[in-house]
């Protein structure tokens, strides 16, 4: 999931309660009470009737709701309805954090966003249909990505943070600043059709680095442009993550600061893992923490604080071939067999013709039935053509990473039956085929 950072160590897992010491501790770190107005105005009361005759809330609890501030990090699939029912149940100030623009493939999960805005700063649009919304919650749109240079100077400018980021280091740099400042941390996660959330640094909860002490390897994890994800499903942790803020905030409830919350949309499951207190170890909330200010945390991690997909580099200029030389070939009608190594699923949203679908999980599992049919068309182009020269085998995916794991297998494959061929990937795969060759090839 694009949220976790690894396996939750088992010593994390359900545990006796926090000591008193610990209770205080984080008490004590947690921001004081913001002045309360005296009263609601007439057009508050009208606006915030249905949930002012909350026994638990009250006017109590909607002006403190009033007196409160939270910074939303990220205005994407999870910040867009967070922030959106923040801003209808009243919530004084949101701070919008993101750096990024909007883009068509937002638009089936980011509902804040339109058509109209495409191309506009993220935070901006967030920030025009919130003010839309309710014109008396203050909106303060930051156009810039989260970092260890402006992250605690944000976090101790508001009461509560809700991490809403999608990648492994914005989430341990949110949870250092968090646990520097003494704020409450909201987190949820979503991905394909599953969804989790947390609240850390609170009463005597853990932080993120308690469950996740180490990053898990750069290569293991997966976001949603990679693995996809149904929009409603971050527009539910969303909501969930807006009701654990308005708890904290009105004071109301009983927080998920000692539990994480398991959603899966496809049995319409929710359970809840018991998780224990602050780790007295821990490297940045622990007695004796080692992490005392912020870090490179893309160097800790080893990837980079984006959601967008990874480019990696496995093979040699002379291995790669750009789309343009590709298309030349074609034009050239030079005799070759294109592998296209994705899902199925994604050969069935576009694919080029006559490129031959050989999903690289049945490479890496050296399915036979996949090479023969591999075999197969090699001998066929083959029997085309009366050279006897080493023959070319190309491979495509949809952003030229897989294709070079594929180069790599079917390098040492050309040993095992495939005869002689040789192999290379196209840079950029179908997407830089799409925006540099055919504009009218679907992107994805």
């Amino acid at each position: 999931m694009a949220a976790a950072a690894g396996t939750i160590p088992e010593e994390n897992l359900a545990g006796d309660g926090p000591t008193a010491e610990a209770e205080a501790k984080a008490s004590s770190a947690l921001p004081g009470p913001r002045p309360l107005r005296p009263e609601l105005t007439r057009l508050e009361v009208q606006r915030y009737s249905r949930q002012l005759v909350l026994p638990e809330l009250g006017v109590r609890g909607q002006l403190r709701l009033a007196g409160s501030s939270v910074l939303v990090v990220g205005c994407g699939g999870l910040g867009c309805p967070l922030a959106q029912y923040l801003a209808a149940a009243g919530v004084g100030r949101l701070g919008l954090v993101d750096h990024d623009v909007v883009e068509l493939n937002n638009l089936h999960r980011q509902v804040l966003h339109r058509e109209s805005r495409l191309g506009s700063s993220k935070a901006q649009s967030a920030a025009s249909a919130l003010r839309e919304l309710n014109s008396t919650v203050e909106c303060v749109p930051y156009e810039a990505s989260l970092s260890p240079s402006n992250a605690l100077q944000l976090v101790r400018a508001y009461d509560i943070v809700a991490d809403c980021s999608d990648n492994v280091p914005t989430r341990y740099l949110v949870n250092d600043a968090c646990v520097l400042a003494g704020k409450p941390l909201v987190s949820a996660s979503a991905l394909r059709f599953e969804g989790q959330l947390v609240v850390y640094n609170y009463l005597g909860g853990p932080c993120y680095r308690c469950l996740f002490p180490k990053p898990p390897p750069p290569e293991t994890v997966t976001n949603c442009a990679d693995g996809g994800v149904l929009g409603v499903v971050p527009g539910i942790l969303g909501s969930l993550q807006a009701l654990e803020v308005l708890k904290i905030a009105s004071g109301i409830g009983t927080g998920l600061n000692r539990a994480m919350l398991l959603f899966d949309a496809l049995e319409g499951k929710f359970r809840q893992i018991k998780l224990r207190s602050r780790n007295l170890d821990c490297a940045v909330c622990g007695d004796h923490p080692s992490v005392t200010g912020l870090q490179d945390y893309e160097s800790f991690c080893g990837s980079s604080a984006t959601d967008k997909c990874r480019t990696l580099h496995l093979l040699t200029s002379e291995e790669r071939i750009s789309v343009e030389e590709y298309k030349k070939l074609l034009d050239s009608q030079v005799h070759h067999v294109l592998v296209d190594v994705r899902p199925p699923v994604e050969v069935d949203i576009c694919r080029l013709p006559n490129s031959l679908n050989v999903p690289l999980s049945k490479l890496e599992g050296k399915d036979e039935e996949c090479l023969k049919i591999l075999c197969q068309r090699i001998d066929e182009v083959k029997q085309r053509t009366n050279d006897n020269t080493t023959f070319p085998v190309y491979v495509v995916c949809k952003l030229g990473n897989d294709s070079q794991k594929a180069v790599r297998i079917l390098q040492r494959l050309s040993h095992d039956g495939l005869g002689l061929i040789s192999v290379k990937d196209i840079k950029g795969g179908l997407m830089a085929w799409a925006s540099k060759i055919d504009q009218e090839f679907p992107q994805y």
